[in-house]
């Protein structure tokens, strides 16, 4: 990845002008990714054959399950790069639309505002390749398998996330929400940098398997004074993970270290969120699910275990995201608090550990993120719609007074009250983004539904009474927030007007084949429609959604496999 990233960035240096290095510097590297997926699909079907394999005198491992989700990683990263690879923004002339003149014409017109060509997005020269830094970060640290190079994997990724969230230097919030997520991150580092030196102490190894095996003695040998290991108290290690996974669910904004990410997600740009709220808690819940795995449960040691510190976790996510969530008014610092109690289900699928919940996890993992992808895909077009409207608010002299909805900063929507009455400017986004909202509310037959039932069912089946009423009230309750939405969008007034400037829009555009002048054409504002990559992914993403009872078998097929095979069944 890296050397076709460099070869290829090197390329589309010396062959653009500065303005458009960003948008081939998306494209080179959403290539650079495919490239890697077909790679990482041609290994899965050898290592499904066999149990995997060390690479790297032991540092990484290969295997199904991390194969899978590097698949899934780097299709996910790719469509997000998508936000960055085209302008949000095109001229479709119905007349002028047929394949023969798509295919041999070309429409020439003044592109830099109808595009939005000056977008802040478009300005950012490093933003692909810190993502790809991101993604390789994670990538290791699903297939780690040492103490040392978990650590600098998720060095790797974080110190990317940081960069990331404070890419726009001219943006004060977004400086300071990734100053805040450097420095508590930085306090999170510490406790995973701890907990590897308590185990190196206490084991005397870095490598993970070798501590598998030294836990898996103890744990058999523990009433034996005989034993080898009678001196080894198998606590040992499970204090020392309890301060690992301190870092980790702080990483991942489980509660009740949460704090950071509702101003994080907020302060930092749309197109920022989008890859920082799904991409780097991928990698981060699969490493947890080999470490629960292995070290998790014991038949002979029932007095502790650090896995009920996720179990804990689990419980206050739910609570906390569900309760507080009920109170924002601000769409991203929502979306937040619903990732935070969606954390809270998959924490309760980890800490199970079953075969039965090892499915749902890697189930609802997936569906979560592909659902949250569409969410924020959701909201930065509608932002890019409404360029020619403004918005009427109201002064506190009750005289109304209107202001531009600008996406300069790509975070046009802010407050959940833009959203009012945008069903009647675009029916088809307002009912895309019902259905996501929907399914995050796990309303039946939407892939949200199967999700959070697949969680519940491995709950009761292994007695967690408790925790199942929980997130079955907290899931009730957090299709309040979701509903307000819906609410707002369909069954209020807008609070939109057209740009009175606009009214008259009128430019003019050349239909040209072979370079040479074919007709003169007339664009009005309604020509003027989102940009096919966005109303493609929106589309394909919403249809899985929808449609996902009508074609379960190969993704449920798959969780089952990977989790069978987890558990050498």
């Amino acid at each position: 990845m890296l050397i076709i990233s460099l070869i290829l960035l090197l390329l589309s240096n010396s062959i653009t002008l500065r303005r458009d290095k960003s948008i081939l510097y998306s494209r080179a590297t959403i290539t650079i990714l495919i490239i890697a997926t077909i790679i990482s699909y041609d290994n899965l079907y050898f290592l499904f054959l066999n149990k995997g394999i060390g690479i790297f005198g032991g540092l990484f491992h290969a295997t199904s399950t991390t194969n899978a989700f590097h698949i899934f990683i780097l299709c996910i990263s790719s469509v997000i790069l998508l936000l960055t690879s085209f302008y949000p923004r095109k001229v479709w002339l119905k007349e002028h639309s047929s394949i023969d003149r798509l295919l041999f014409t070309r429409l020439i017109y003044y592109q830099t505002i109808i595009l939005n060509k000056m977008g802040e997005q478009f300005k950012i020269i490093e933003y692909s390749l810190i993502i790809l830094f991101i993604i390789i970060g994670g990538i290791f640290l699903i297939s780690t398998s040492d103490l040392v190079s978990i650590f600098l994997s998720i060095e790797l990724q974080s110190y990317g996330l940081y960069l990331l969230s404070t890419i726009y230097r001219d943006s004060e919030p977004a400086t300071s929400g990734g100053l805040m997520y450097f420095l508590l991150g930085g306090l999170a580092s510490c406790f995973i940098l701890l907990s590897t030196g308590l185990l190196y102490a206490n084991s005397g190894t870095t490598n993970l398997d070798s501590l598998y095996i030294i836990t898996s003695i103890s744990n058999v040998s523990e009433d034996n004074a005989s034993s080898l290991l009678y001196w080894y108290k198998s606590y040992y290690i499970h204090i020392s993970l309890l301060f690992m996974s301190v870092g980790f669910l702080f990483k991942v904004s489980a509660a009740p270290f949460h704090y950071w990410s509702p101003d994080v997600y907020d302060a930092i740009p749309t197109i920022v969120t989008t890859f920082v709220a799904i991409v780097a808690k991928i990698s981060i819940f699969i490493f947890f699910l080999e470490l629960v795995h292995y070290t998790g449960k014991s038949m002979f040691d029932v007095d502790f275990s650090w896995t009920m510190s996720l179990l804990f976790s689990s419980l206050l996510s739910l609570i906390i995201g569900t309760v507080v969530g009920l109170t924002q008014s601000r769409i991203k610092r929502l979306f937040a608090f619903s990732t935070i109690s969606h954390v809270g289900f998959v924490l309760l699928g980890l800490s199970i550990h079953t075969v039965e919940s090892t499915q749902a996890f890697m189930f609802y993992l997936i569906q979560y993120s592909i659902s949250n992808v569409n969410a924020f895909f959701l909201i930065i077009a509608i932002g890019y719609s409404l360029y020619c409207y403004v918005y009427k608010a109201k002064s506190t002299n009750k005289e109304e007074i209107n202001e531009n909805l600008h996406d300069v900063n790509n975070s046009p929507i802010q407050l959940i009250d833009q959203l009012k009455g945008y069903f009647y400017i675009n029916p088809l986004l307002s009912l895309s983004l019902a259905i996501t909202l929907f399914s995050f509310a796990g309303i039946p037959p939407l892939i949200g539904f199967f999700g959070k039932q697949m969680i519940l069912s491995a709950a009761i089946d292994n007695g967690y009474i408790f925790m199942s009423l929980v997130a079955i009230l907290t899931s009730v309750i957090s299709a309040v927030y979701y509903l307000a939405i819906i609410k707002q969008i369909f069954f209020d007034k807008p609070d939109y007007v057209l740009n009175t400037e606009l009214n008259n829009f009128n430019a003019d555009g050349l239909i040209t084949e072979k370079n040479t002048i074919v007709k003169k054409v007339n664009i009005k504002i309604n020509n003027i429609v989102l940009s096919s990559y966005l109303s493609l992914s929106i589309s394909i993403i919403t249809f899985i959604i929808t449609l996902f009872i009508l074609i379960p078998k190969e993704l449920l097929n798959i969780t089952n496999i990977l989790a069978l095979i987890l558990f050498n069944i």
